[in-house]
């Protein structure tokens, strides 16, 4: 730097002085953005229950371990998470499955007559041959449920959900189906003699060869 630049820039020696000009600005910046970097937030636990905290799967309730052909009458189920599990031919009758969840439960055959399901979540399920006279379903759901052969003989069904149920050769005989959705369930060669399908929706239902004998209002078209 010569003498002249000297003289009219004394605080300027030893650096360039486009360099020593900006600095001040620079470093006057990176106190800005240090002071306004945002606090490290703790991170969460990775680690969470799986299914958001879903019930664990009851395998054994009050002594009785839940398998096929198992003999357990009487037992209290309610609310229990029983999705998947294997009951054929099991004996619950009489057993409070009140609003347990029983989706894709395998209880082929088994035992539930007299049992109380209101509420109870039976969506694909297999009944097939299943025995459920004078149970109470009352509310319960049974979409796309498999019921060939079951027998609902006087139970109540009061607005139940059977849309799209598969139940060909299914008795219901004297059983309260009122308010219960019908649409589109299979129920050719079923027995419906002294059923109660009052306010029930039957669009799409199949009644082929049903027997209706005093049947309240079932169709007539079949």
């Amino acid at each position: 730097m010569t003498s002249r630049k000297k003289a009219l820039f004394p605080g300027l020696a030893g650096c360039g002085l486009v360099l020593c000009m900006l600095a001040p600005a620079v470093s006057a910046i990176s106190a800005e953005v240090e002071s306004a970097a945002p606090e490290k937030v703790a991170e969460e636990p990775s680690a969470r229950p799986v299914g958001g905290g879903e019930e664990e799967r009851a395998t054994s309730v009050n002594g009785c371990t839940l398998a096929p052909r198992v003999t357990c009458p009487n037992l209290d189920l309610r609310h229990r998470n029983l999705r998947g599990l294997a009951l054929a031919g099991a004996d619950l009758h009489g057993a409070n499955l009140m609003r347990a969840d029983l989706r894709n439960a395998d209880l082929r055959g088994a035992n539930l007559s007299g049992a109380i399901l209101d509420g109870a979540d039976l969506r694909t399920a297999f009944l097939q041959g299943a025995r459920l006279s004078g149970a109470r379903l009352r509310g319960a759901n049974l979409e796309f449920a498999r019921a060939t052969g079951a027998d609902f003989t006087g139970s109540d069904l009061t607005a139940a959900n059977l849309e799209a149920i598969r139940a060909d050769k299914i008795n219901l005989a004297g059983a309260s189906l009122e308010g219960a959705n019908l649409q589109e369930a299979k129920l050719s060669l079923s027995n419906l003699s002294g059923a109660n399908l009052d306010g029930a929706k039957i669009r799409f239902a199949i009644f082929q060869d049903a027997l209706m004998t005093g049947c309240k209002s079932c169709p007539s078209d079949w």
